[in-house]
C-alpha cells in the first residue's frame, strides 16, 4: 500500500493540510496512522464525508452526557472536568494545583494545603465544572449571545469581582480593558460587535476548525467582559467543537506560551494557532483511545 502526506492528500482533494491533520486526528481518513508528528495516509484513502460529522462525534457527546448524569468516575467526563477546568483557571493565574483542583470536583471539598490558597480560586473552579457541565447540556444548540452571557455569569457568580459596583456579572464591561497590552473594544461598542461576529459565524455553510479558531481570536480582541473572557472563550470552543463533530481539546500549561503568540500572530500567520490546538487536538484524541469511550 504506498502512503501520502498530509499536504499531498490535501492538494489532491482541494482543502486546507490542517483540515486534513484534523481528519486524521478524528480517526476519519481510514488507515491513517501518525509516526512522531507525521501523518501517513494511504493513497487511495476515500475522503471523509462531511455531512455525517456531527453523527461520527455524537458518542461522545452521549458519552459526556451518560457520565456526568451517572456521576461516573475515571471516564472521559471525570478527566475533561479536571483537566479542562485546571488548565483553563491556571492559565487565567489559579494558584490551585490540578490535584486541588480533582480534590474539589471528586470529594467537593478542599484539600488540605501548606500555603493561603484565595477563595476566588476555589469559587471559580467550582464554577467552572458547572460551566462544563453548561456546554454538555447546550453542545447541539447555535451559539448565542444569551449562551455567551450565562457562561459569564456561571463562572464569576459568588466572586469577590461580583460584589464590585462598576464589575457587570453576566453582562458586558463598563470599562475599557487591554490584553497583552493591545487596546480591546470599547465598552458601548462590545454588543454590536458580539452579534456581528455570531452573524458572520452563522453564515458559514459548515464550520471547521479553522472557523472556530478564528471566531475565539476575535472574541478575545473585543474583549466584551470585564475579567474571564479566556475562560468563557475555550468553554466556548469545546462546545463548539462537540457540536461540529470536532475532536475537542484543552489547552494546558505547556501550551499556553504557543497559544498566546497563536491568538497574537493569528491575522498574520494562522497555522501557529492552529498547529498549536492541532496539537492539544491529539492529546484530547488519546485520552478518547484511552477511555473508550465510544
Amino acid at each position: 500500500m504506498d502512503f501520502i502526506s498530509v499536504k499531498e492528500y490535501a492538494a489532491s482533494h482541494g482543502v486546507a493540510e490542517r483540515t486534513i491533520r484534523n481528519y486524521c486526528a478524528q480517526g476519519k481518513i481510514t488507515g491513517a496512522y501518525l509516526v512522531g508528528k507525521t501523518w501517513n495516509i494511504p493513497a487511495d484513502a476515500p475522503f471523509p464525508s462531511r455531512k455525517n460529522a456531527k453523527e461520527r462525534l455524537s458518542p461522545l457527546l452521549k458519552a459526556l452526557r451518560e457520565q456526568k448524569k451517572s456521576k461516573t468516575k475515571g471516564g472521559i467526563y471525570h478527566r475533561t472536568q479536571i483537566e479542562l477546568t485546571y488548565n483553563s483557571n491556571h492559565i487565567e493565574g489559579s494558584r490551585l494545583t490540578e490535584e486541588q483542583t480533582r480534590y474539589i470536583f471528586e470529594t467537593n471539598t478542599i484539600g488540605i494545603t501548606d500555603g493561603a490558597v484565595r477563595v476566588d480560586d476555589i469559587i471559580e473552579t467550582t464554577n467552572h465544572f458547572r460551566c462544563i457541565d453548561f456546554i454538555i447540556d447546550h453542545a447541539r444548540e447555535p451559539l448565542s449571545e444569551s449562551m455567551i452571557r450565562q457562561l459569564h455569569r456561571l463562572l464569576k457568580t459568588g466572586t469577590s469581582d461580583a460584589s464590585k459596583t462598576w464589575f457587570a456579572v453576566g453582562e458586558y464591561k463598563r470599562l475599557p480593558n487591554e490584553v497583552g497590552g493591545m487596546e480591546t473594544a470599547a465598552p458601548q461598542n462590545v454588543g454590536a460587535a458580539i452579534r456581528y461576529l455570531l452573524k458572520e459565524y452563522r453564515t458559514k455553510h459548515s464550520i471547521e476548525l479553522e472557523d472556530i479558531l478564528d471566531f475565539h481570536q476575535r472574541f478575545e480582541a473585543i474583549h466584551p467582559f470585564q475579567d474571564g473572557n479566556g475562560r468563557v472563550g475555550r468553554l466556548i470552543m469545546f462546545k463548539e467543537c462537540l457540536n461540529h463533530g470536532i475532536v475537542p481539546f484543552i489547552i494546558t500549561d505547556e501550551l499556553k506560551m504557543f497559544y498566546y503568540r497563536g491568538l497574537r500572530e493569528w491575522p498574520y500567520t494562522p497555522g501557529y494557532l492552529t498547529d498549536t490546538c492541532l496539537t492539544a487536538q491529539d492529546n484530547y484524541k488519546a485520552a478518547l483511545d484511552y477511555l473508550h469511550p465510544y
